[in-house]
């Protein structure tokens, strides 16, 4: 799937990949949805998210963290609040530690509450995104709080980007299991 570069492609791409995560996590029993993961001991398992995440709510989680991220970024900026995209004290060399706190944070969160958390935060996203023009989404520091990117290049990496890394952490599971 190529790199959605308007804002029609960026829907659709967050929408497929969505509904494709969750096809995965819809395919799979109740007992297997529970299991522990079993990652960071195989070749090309060496990032740290493959130790970190235990189970298949820490992956909701983590995505619904960064839902947060994206929204309060965008929201807060929009309303002359200038904020970071990653808060202090953390910076893209950082982040790692950030993704432990979350969760850390997520360590009694129930899987179905994660499941509803993901949902919710999706749909915020995504009208998020109608909000935008096309132009507002893809032209490079049409916002100045953007840096030298486009503010559709976050959406990417929040949405169709992380769910296609959710869903091969996801796949592995299913392969490891059955």
């Amino acid at each position: 799937m190529p790199r959605p570069a308007t804002k029609k492609d960026l829907i659709s791409a967050a929408n497929e990949q969505f509904d494709k995560m969750w096809a995965l996590i819809d395919s799979m029993t109740e007992e297997e949805r529970g299991k522990p993961f079993k990652f960071g001991d195989d070749p090309g398992e060496e990032e740290a998210h493959w130790k970190r995440d235990k189970n298949l709510r820490d992956v909701l989680v983590h995505l619904y963290e960064w839902h947060q991220l994206l929204l309060n970024w965008i929201n807060s900026n929009l309303k002359g609040r200038h904020v970071p995209f990653l808060p202090e004290p953390y910076t893209w060399k950082t982040y790692g530690v950030m993704n432990m706190k979350f969760w850390e944070k997520h360590q009694s969160t129930p899987y179905e509450d994660a499941r509803k958390m993901l949902m919710q935060s999706h749909k915020e996203v995504m009208a998020l995104i109608e909000g935008f023009t096309n132009e507002e989404l893809f032209e490079k520091q049409h916002f100045k709080w953007s840096g030298t990117t486009n503010i559709g290049s976050y959406f990417i990496s929040n949405t169709s980007s992380h769910y296609n890394w959710a869903i091969k952490k996801i796949k592995r599971q299913i392969k490891k299991l059955r």
